[in-house]
């Protein structure tokens, strides 16, 4: 190599190009001016950078569909509680609707927005360890054990979900949406800012949902009844910015169905 500069400058640019550090500079030694042995050998790393992106780039959209159909089996799963338990059909649907809303009002990033897309969907797959009691009970009043079921829940839909990593804050949210502000919610006894945002806002629509559909037990109230009961419940079980800017959201857009 007769440059020793132009030397110096190739070697560093291939030792970047080795810890990942990619750049248009390797282009500045194929110009007509560079010496052939080092513009050879430049055109040599900048095709193999070009590969190598080319490589990371379909790894990174495999990836991608890797977890779009794990989240859609998954949510299939969720679904499928339809067939075993009336209430629960198309209520995660209309929380993930609610949640989805509700964070576009609240001005979130998207990123955030779609991570309550997806935990509003899950955020009930818990109850797949259900027994057929629970399911086919139709009283106002369950059981001790019953309750106790129910409290277990997040934690079974946390720990179903344990090996999906990429779903990262989706799953606490989907684990902590039946904690209250005053710390006597389930499974963790979680206070106020020790509570994720994205499961306060899971707590609102949840709530608002269950209260606004027919039970075997008791008919859908009004949304109006429904915002002075989600008001009493503000600061004790329920965020207050979170479920005025809620109230605002349904009466502004309506209830969905």
């Amino acid at each position: 190599m007769t440059d020793p500069a132009m030397q110096k400058r190739l070697i560093q640019i291939i030792r970047d190009v080795s810890q990942g550090i990619y750049s248009d500079d390797i282009m500045e030694l194929t110009t007509d001016d560079t010496p052939a042995d080092i513009r050879e050998i430049a055109e040599a790393v900048g095709m193999m950078m070009v590969n190598i992106e080319a490589r990371e780039f379909h790894m990174e959209k495999l990836t991608e569909q890797i977890k779009e159909n794990s989240i859609k089996t998954v949510t299939a799963i969720a679904s499928a509680l339809g067939a075993r338990d009336e209430y629960t059909e198309g209520h995660g649907d209309r929380v993930s609707a609610y949640s989805v809303r509700l964070g576009k009002r609240m001005n979130l990033p998207e990123k955030e927005i779609e991570k309550l897309r997806i935990a509003g969907l899950l955020h009930d797959i818990g109850k797949i360890g259900f027994s057929d009691e629970l399911l086919s009970h139709t009283e106002a009043k369950p059981t001790d054990a019953m309750i106790q079921e129910i409290k277990n829940h997040p934690e079974w839909g946390h720990n179903i979900l344990t090996e999906l990593d990429f779903l990262g804050d989706i799953r606490d949210y989907i684990y902590s949406h039946h904690e209250r502000l005053d710390g006597n919610g389930y499974p963790r006894g979680l206070k106020a800012e020790d509570i994720p945002t994205g499961a306060r806002i899971l707590s609102v629509a949840d709530c608002f949902d269950a209260m606004t559909t027919d039970r075997p037990y008791q008919k859908g109230m009004k949304a109006e009844k429904s915002y002075g009961i989600l008001r009493k419940m503000s600061g004790s079980a329920l965020d207050p910015k979170i479920v005025e800017t809620f109230i605002t959201d349904v009466t502004d857009l309506g209830i969905i169905r």
